[in-house]
């Protein structure tokens, strides 16, 4: 009997070997398998922060050029742009013509002055207009926005000048208003006693009266670089590199009891 209990020992010693053995396996299989995706997963992250520090932002970017290169962007965009501005415009064409009002005899010359005056203000209304396009060729609103007079305090004189796409649509404009303003100021001659006369007709105008490409891309360089100046002063500043810590100083080391035994 004793044999036997002593067998039956050995057998569960056996037995709780065995399952120890296999706990401790698949305790280092399950340890190994954490550690495989540890692993895994650090490398996942490095990549990632390795991407992201070959790929600055924006922002690190342009904080990584030289000051100056705003100012030097800004100069060339907006010498592009004034230029490109001034290439798509289409150039546009100012004649003049003058006329001139004449007091009637016997009557005061002072007059004349004022009556110009007020014809100056009267040639871009409705009732001279209405009469000019037929001359002109040209609708009303056309006259309204390429008609513009001008009067002298000194001379009672009246320029009206016109702007147009063309050369001679310019000189047709001013001529067609200048010649209608005169009539409808012949009609109440009677009344005011005096008359416009047309003193000088428009010619025909040689170079555009617009800005030319190259003064419309200065301008534009000039605005870039003052927009690029004012970008330049109001800039984030660069982070000041971090000081470095300062060597730890040693504690000073106690004194040693140099006293003797009497």
């Amino acid at each position: 009997m004793t044999e036997t209990v002593t067998e039956t020992e050995t057998e569960t010693e056996t037995e709780t070997e065995t399952e120890t053995e296999t706990e401790t396996e698949a305790r280092t299989e399950a340890e190994a398998r954490t550690e495989t995706e540890a692993r895994t997963a650090k490398r996942t992250r490095t990549a990632k922060r390795t991407k992201a520090t070959d790929r600055p932002p924006l922002l690190t970017r342009a904080r990584a050029l030289p000051p100056w290169s705003l100012l030097a962007a800004g100069v060339l965009l907006g010498g592009l742009a004034g230029g490109g501005y001034g290439l798509a415009r289409t150039p546009q064409y100012t004649a003049t013509s003058y006329v001139v009002a004449v007091p009637a005899e016997g009557s005061d010359p002072a007059a004349a002055l004022g009556f110009a005056q007020a014809y100056g203000r009267v040639a871009t209304q409705l009732a001279v207009l209405g009469d000019a396009q037929v001359w002109a060729g040209v609708p009303v609103a056309t006259l309204r926005d390429g008609v513009r007079t001008a009067t002298s305090p000194d001379a009672p004189m009246v320029s009206v000048s016109a702007t147009a796409d063309r050369p001679g649509r310019a000189v047709d404009m001013a001529d067609a208003v200048a010649r209608a303003l005169t009539r409808h100021a012949g009609t109440a001659a009677d009344a005011t006693h005096v008359t416009l006369r047309q003193l000088a007709r428009a010619t025909a105008p040689t170079a555009p009266s617009t800005a030319s490409p190259a003064l419309t891309g200065l301008v534009g360089a000039s605005a870039g670089g003052l927009l690029g100046g004012l970008a330049l002063l109001v800039r984030p500043r660069r982070d000041a590199p971090a000081a470095e810590p300062a060597a730890p100083v040693p504690a000073p080391a106690p004194a040693a009891d140099v006293r003797t035994p009497l």
